[in-house]
């Protein structure tokens, strides 16, 4: 009896064991799958230039984050019309892109938000060898990457400095990749655009530095983390959350030299003095976007013809609650 009472016992000990063990299995399970299902992925368009290191980094800090609840999914573009048509169709949920396309394609009933800067400075006007200043450009040809870009704004702030008029020179669109052949091939005389593409001239000795956006316009505003107002007003709580980590990331990298200069040779086309090169023109703190920024950036639009009635700062630039219409 006490042989039968022993094995019953035995037995419903294991069967305890089991369902416990089972259970067990079953809960982690589940709790894999609702991690899983909790995680939301943002799907973030970018050009392989330096002014888009910060998405970069945030993309890469977060996917080593196994217990963050969102991600980044980063789909590469080799032109600004082709990312533009993405973010702006909902394809992408946010870009870093210039910010004067995004203020045109809002112009045009696009959904878009500007929610931080991509970079503050970081760009610079490249000249062959034969041109030593802006008097030397009357009558040249020079290259931006758009007529609604920074760079454009920039030349012709260049050239009214020596007293030049946009009729006094030929203005060619390139896209950035193309300018330094171009320039090496003596197709155009100067250029402005993202980096790397002026170190690489410099590199080269194809060409040399006429004058930086630092002393141009300090601060200058060129790309910008811009954001489908569509998703983010679907998804407000992590529009949120993903903007402080931006800005968080944008301090962070800007501190490490060596992680910039390994996310750029990761990502970015050029030897590692070419880099170190672009990099010391560009920096990534303080990414807040103020109104006083924004504002100067109108003005210089309204200015020099890209757009005559720029958007209000309350009206396009994204705030934390999802103020921005």
């Amino acid at each position: 009896m006490k042989k039968k009472a022993k094995s019953i016992a035995s037995a419903t000990a294991a069967i305890v064991f089991a369902a416990f063990i089972l259970s067990s299995v079953i809960y982690y399970q589940y709790s894999i799958h609702a991690e899983k299902k909790d995680v939301e992925t943002i799907k973030v368009a970018y050009l392989p230039i330096t002014h888009s290191l910060p998405v970069l980094e945030l993309a890469k800090e977060l996917d080593a984050d196994k217990n963050s609840d969102i991600k980044i999914e980063l789909v590469k573009y080799g032109s600004w019309p082709e990312l533009m048509d993405a973010l702006s169709s909902g394809n992408v949920d946010a870009a870093s892109v210039l910010v004067e396309l995004a203020i045109k394609a809002y112009d045009s009933g696009s959904h878009l938000q500007l929610a931080a800067l991509g970079h503050r400075d970081g760009n610079v006007i490249i000249g062959s060898n034969d041109i030593k200043s802006a008097e030397d450009l009357k009558g040249k040809s020079v290259a931006i990457p758009s007529p609604q870009s920074s760079h454009n704004i920039l030349l012709r702030q260049y050239l009214q400095s020596a007293g030049l008029s946009d009729s006094d020179v030929t203005f060619l669109e390139l896209a950035p990749t193309e300018m330094p052949f171009a320039l090496q091939s003596k197709k155009i005389d100067a250029y402005c655009v993202a980096e790397p593409f002026g170190a690489q001239a410099v590199g080269k000795g194809i060409g040399h530095v006429l004058e930086t956006s630092e002393n141009l316009w300090k601060d200058s505003i060129c790309c910008g983390l811009v954001w489908n107002t569509d998703w983010s007003k679907e998804h407000q709580d992590t529009a949120d959350e993903f903007l402080d980590k931006y800005l968080e990331t944008g301090d962070s990298l800007n501190s490490d030299k060596d992680e910039e200069l390994s996310l750029a040779t990761e990502y970015l086309k050029g030897t590692k003095n070419v880099l170190e090169q672009s990099l010391q023109w560009i920096s990534y703190d303080d990414l807040e976007i103020t109104e006083d920024n924004y504002d100067t950036l109108s003005e210089k639009m309204k200015q020099y013809g890209l757009n005559e009635n720029p958007p209000t700062f309350g009206d396009f630039v994204y705030q934390k609650g999802g103020k921005a219409k």
